[in-house]
């Protein structure tokens, strides 16, 4: 039929806004009752009134019932009546209003608290009386009655959570603290095995000693937010048709709603060799907790030799960190007067120095000045520590791929990084292993209540904690919009930033959006230049930032681009 309906379920299904002509066609169909939950005048004149459509079903032997809901108001009260009234209306029944979205959120929220009781009553109870009973799967009521789950899951689906969030980095503590914020009653649950939580963005300025390396950590306990639940394990998977997130030690945690945000893996095993040498031989990275104050020591003690810096293909956390590093090495070696004693080296995998065009000119400067040699197209394949040697695949103009061995005395290396197994294997994920998203929105592109942000999401930004930082405002209103039958309030211009710190005391606070489109926070101050204020910016101001505001779910300098 020409009506679009969804099936929720053999007894419903949701539409948009329906016409009286249109009922003959849903007669036909087969429905036998129908559910308004469109307050009358929402649409303008043009929208026949209920009292309109109900004279009309009438006449076609269709049972009609009106329980208007608004925008954003979809509540659990609301919810008992559709419940109710799918109990007692004759179906197959068709609900409708503005877009099916507020009719969809009635029946969820009626599915939880269905689920709950049906699970407990019939499912669960059975399912923990087992004893030694082989693990068969058994069935549990999940809008579809051939759907079933393990023991397990069915034990832990009566306790599914409104919301989970899988990772507790930047956006997982983030978003979390931001929805509780907006919604202090929801049940939230972050899962992540990790005891401490980490300011990564200042590692850059630990390696060049121009940060407290203990100022970088917190107990993992003292960030997540107070109202959540924190559960430490590793996720192994997803389930999204059973709305499951697969646990490492056997559980299943239900959801209603999922934020996926698990941060990107550091793939040391790409490099052949690295992981037995990082941390002494004159091999360290900026890009883990240990190591960053292990490049300082490096870069005091080097009076001569040669100095390599990695940066592997795309996509890696921070853009800008691999050149960083060197920048802050050869500030220091330059004040020490050393740098005419050494010689530095930028071996990148990419094309070019940086993304963003606009940045380049400055950053050439830094280049000249530090007279560093670039290196494009090289990609660091394999570290020989004892013999000081490092391996590089260096792409020629014509597509021809060397092996080319370089000694060093110091090589900061910049891993290849990739979404973590239980991500990349799992159903969520686009073909690069990263959680599918539509850009804008941050949805999942298969499954509505599913969200992600951060560096496991799909969408083109730059990975970055600023890019985190309005992920979670774009996810926290989205995702609430969703829950409660709303067209989405934000949508997302691709926004992150990558203060890169040239020397110490100066930085070239590169803010931008999708398609390189510059979005600086401080448009007074031209942004493609050096200065002092965004060094305090990024030594200063952004650290505190991080751990009293973005953390808390205080939204400061997190504007958003309001939805066509």
């Amino acid at each position: 039929m020409n009506v679009s309906t969804t099936k929720l379920n053999e007894k419903l299904s949701v539409c948009s806004q329906v016409t009286i002509d249109d009922l003959a066609e849903i007669a036909k169909a087969g429905y036998k009752s129908i559910i308004c939950n469109r307050p009358d005048q929402e649409g303008g004149a043009t929208q026949p009134t209920h009292q309109q459509l109900e004279k009309a079903a009438h006449s076609l032997g269709i049972q009609f019932a009106y329980l208007p809901v608004e925008i954003g108001k979809v509540s659990m009260e609301k919810s008992e009546a559709f419940h109710k009234l799918l109990t007692e209306l004759p179906g197959p029944v068709l609900a409708f209003c503005g877009s099916g979205k507020r009719a969809t959120a009635l029946y969820e929220l009626t599915q939880l608290e269905t689920d709950k009781m049906k699970s407990e009553e019939e499912t669960v109870t059975a399912a923990c009386s087992w004893t030694e009973q082989a693990p068969e799967k058994i069935p549990v009521p999940h809008g579809s009655a051939d759907k079933s789950l393990s023991v397990t899951a069915a034990c832990n689906w009566s306790n599914a959570f409104d919301i989970v969030v899988v990772g507790g980095g930047a956006a997982g503590i983030g978003v979390t603290a931001s929805l509780l914020h907006r919604r202090p009653s929801l049940r939230i649950a972050i899962i992540e095995p990790s005891d401490k939580h980490y300011y990564q963005p200042a590692w850059t300025l630990v390696g060049g000693g121009a940060f407290d390396v203990a100022q970088t950590v917190r107990n993992m306990a003292d960030v997540i937010p107070p109202k959540a639940e924190w559960i430490q394990a590793a996720a192994s998977g997803f389930d999204p048709d059973y709305n499951l997130v697969q646990l490492a030690d056997g559980r299943a945690i239900g959801y209603r709603q999922l934020i996926v945000c698990p941060g990107i893996r550091l793939a040391w095993e790409k490099i052949e060799g690295v992981q037995e040498t990082l941390g002494k031989n004159g091999v360290t990275s900026n890009y883990q907790f240990d190591l960053a104050p292990y490049t300082w020591s490096l870069t005091k003690s080097l009076k001569s030799g040669k100095a390599l810096f990695t940066q592997p293909p795309m996509p890696i956390k921070c853009a800008g960190a691999p050149q960083k590093a060197m920048y802050l090495s050869c500030d220091h070696w330059l004040r020490e007067r050393t740098l005419d004693h050494i010689e530095v080296e930028f071996n990148t995998a990419g094309a070019v120095l940086f993304g963003v065009a606009d940045f380049v000119p400055s950053l050439m400067e830094y280049v000249k000045r530090y007279h560093t040699k670039l290196v494009f197209n090289a990609n660091l394949v394999k570290v020989d520590g004892a013999h000081k040697i490092a391996t590089f695949e260096i792409k020629d103009s014509e597509g021809n791929v060397a092996r080319v061995d370089k000694p060093f005395d110091m090589l900061h290396v910049t891993p290849p990084q990739v979404a973590p197994d239980f991500l990349s294997k799992s159903p969520l994920a686009d073909a690069a292993g990263f959680c599918e998203v539509n850009p804008k929105t941050l949805q999942h592109a298969r499954y509505p209540n599913i969200f992600s942000l951060g560096d496991a999401c799909s969408s083109p930004n730059a990975k970055t904690a600023a890019a985190a930082r309005k992920q979670i405002v774009i996810v926290a209103e989205n995702l609430l919009a969703a829950k409660e039958g709303r067209e989405f309030p934000n949508t997302y211009d691709g926004y992150g930033a990558c203060p890169l710190t040239v020397e110490k005391g100066k930085v070239i606070l590169a803010e931008f959006g999708f398609g390189g489109k510059l979005l600086p926070t401080f448009p007074l101050v031209d942004p493609t230049l050096p200065n002092r204020f965004a060094w305090l910016i990024k030594a200063k101001l952004f650290p505190w930032l991080y751990w009293n505001a973005m953390l808390k779910g205080r939204e400061w300098l997190t504007r958003s681009t309001a939805a066509n």
